[in-house]
């Protein structure tokens, strides 16, 4: 391999930044990575925010480490680029200081916002007739989820109203971090779709729409494409991040245009699915689609003229991780006599594990596809798509006396695997994805999951490797065509190799069939229970 240029790549995600550096010439190849978690403050009142104080802490950490690491002199990197979680709300003043937390994605606060924004009769898909068909035709989306971003904008501005006053510009999370590094306030085409005040035909900040929802135009960012270098590292974020001064920034993109990309899933058609905190189905489109029915749109991808049609699941690995703290572990100490050694086994036959996901997954290896009847509802913490609902609930169904833990583990890594299926069909309704499944994530380090989603789908699922870093893969790709290492992004498919491949076991589909079922009707039998308890 030649000798290519060194990136510094982010990918922002919900509760952890990592940081990787890569040469890029004829392939990427990663050289060091480093990673630092931060917190999401998850409120009883449906709140969910973040401290971008924490996000830049975690980034300066992570430049600092991954430098050390690599060895390589500074002057040396040619270009910083991000992949972030989407659909942040970050309200800063004129010196880019945030004047207040954060917003998260899964922030639910603003149901009377969403209702004065779109309420009133007649209806279509849960909103105003003529508002929805008016969104439609001119973002491609509808402004309809109490978790979209227009509602976070507009909930500061009915209930913290001094905050609100002190607003210069609303960004994006990316958005904020490259305004920290470079004094420049953009937003890329993908973070602009996000807002759903955004005009796909023109691609630029519809007046009709924010005068219809009540924005301030003078509080949006310029709107820059994704490959763009949007400006320079400053003296003093220089000096912070331990890189040169005058570095070029770019744009970079939202996780849902780019996991794609560093997946290699960047031609008309390909599908790929990510597990990480959350979880999606994502397939690549030419066209503005929507399904309001079902909360699917085609969200604008980070290359000109591509959309990615996205069905979102907000707590997939977070289910993995939740089952691991309150099954796998025993946190209640009821044993007075504790081993930190995870083995399996007597003899020649004895493994030991080098964490606790790994002990699991080969745990539920040994139990029968189906978790013997058990099923589990991934929604820890509502469900948006594809029905809309913050009161929904994950459940455990059908449990017994002969019910254990392994079952109900398994249960958990199918619950979920059976939500994105039914994506899957979902999408299938309005376009054709493809057979063969790209899978990236945390999720896919796992073969034990990998084969599950195949089984579950019944189809033959892909890896590539260093899945857990696909983000930033594509955060590279952006930087390798802004600076004309690549002439186009459809070309990092041939940069991206699979790894493994997962075939699915057939002689299964009589029982993920029978659970799938039960699966996709638990909701509607549960959901004036869910509004019961939960509304």
């Amino acid at each position: 391999m030649a000798e290519g240029k060194y990136v510094i790549a982010y990918d922002i995600g919900t509760t952890g930044v990592k940081t990787c550096i890569f040469s890029i010439s004829d392939r990427i190849e990663l050289v060091a990575a480093h990673s630092e978690g931060y917190k999401l403050y998850v409120m009883p009142n449906g709140g969910a925010e973040q401290d971008p104080d924490e996000w830049w802490d975690a980034m300066r950490t992570c430049t600092n480490q991954v430098m050390k690491k690599s060895k390589i002199n500074k002057k040396k990197i040619t270009g910083i680029s991000f992949c972030s979680q989407m659909q942040g709300v970050v309200l800063v003043d004129k010196d880019a200081n945030a004047v207040r937390r954060a917003f998260s994605y899964m922030d639910q606060r603003a149901t009377q916002e969403l209702k004065d924004g779109m309420g009133g009769a007649p209806q279509i898909a849960g909103g105003n007739a003529v508002k929805v068909l008016k969104s439609l035709a001119i973002t491609g989306a509808a402004p309809l989820s109490v978790k979209d971003p227009i509602w976070k904008y507009k909930w500061t501005q009915n209930n913290e109203p001094q905050n609100f006053s002190k607003v210069y510009k609303w960004l994006d999370v990316k958005e904020y971090l490259i305004a920290r590094m470079t004094g420049e306030f953009v937003m890329t085409h993908d973070s602009a779709f996000s807002t759903m005040i955004y005009d796909i035909k023109k691609k630029t900040w519809s007046k009709q729409m924010c005068d219809m929802l009540g924005v301030d135009m003078n509080h949006l960012a310029k709107i820059v494409k994704s490959t763009d270098k949007v400006g320079e590292l400053t003296e003093k974020a220089a000096k912070e991040l331990g890189l040169e001064e005058g570095t070029a920034v770019f744009g970079g993109g939202g996780d849902a245009s780019l996991i794609g990309v560093g997946a290699g899933a960047v031609e008309l058609g390909d599908t790929h699915i990510y597990q990480g905190t959350s979880g999606w189905v994502s397939t690549v489109v030419d066209k503005s689609i929507v399904d309001t029915a079902s909360m699917i749109a085609a969200i604008v991808g980070a290359k000109d003229g591509y959309y990615n049609y996205f069905a979102e699941l907000e707590t997939a690995g977070k289910c993995v991780e939740w089952v691991k703290d309150h099954l796998a572990l025993d946190e209640i100490d009821i044993y007075l006599d504790k081993s930190h050694d995870l083995r399996r086994g007597k003899g020649d036959i004895e493994k030991v594990y080098t964490n606790l996901f790994e002990y699991m997954a080969a745990v539920i290896s040994e139990v029968p596809a189906g978790s013997n009847g058990v099923i589990f509802t991934p929604w820890l913490h509502g469900n948006r798509c594809p029905f809309e609902d913050p009161n929904a609930r994950g459940m455990f169904f059908n449990i017994s006396l002969d019910t254990g833990k392994s079952e109900m583990i398994r249960a958990v890594y199918e619950g979920v695997c059976f939500h994105l299926r039914w994506f899957l069909e979902t999408q299938e309704k309005k376009i054709q994805t493809s057979k063969t499944l790209r899978f990236v994530g945390g999720g896919a380090l796992s073969d034990v999951t990998c084969q599950i989603l195949a089984d579950c789908t019944g189809r033959t699922v892909e890896t590539v490797d260093s899945p857990q870093n696909i983000g930033a893969v594509g955060a590279a790709i952006t930087i390798a065509v802004g600076t004309g290492i690549i002439d186009d992004i459809t070309q990092a498919k041939k940069l991206i190799p699979v790894a493994k491949t997962f075939i699915p076991d057939y002689s299964l589909k009589s029982v993920y069939d029978r659970n799938y079922e039960a699966y996709v009707n638990l909701y509607k039998s549960n959901k004036k229970i869910f509004a019961l308890l939960n509304g």
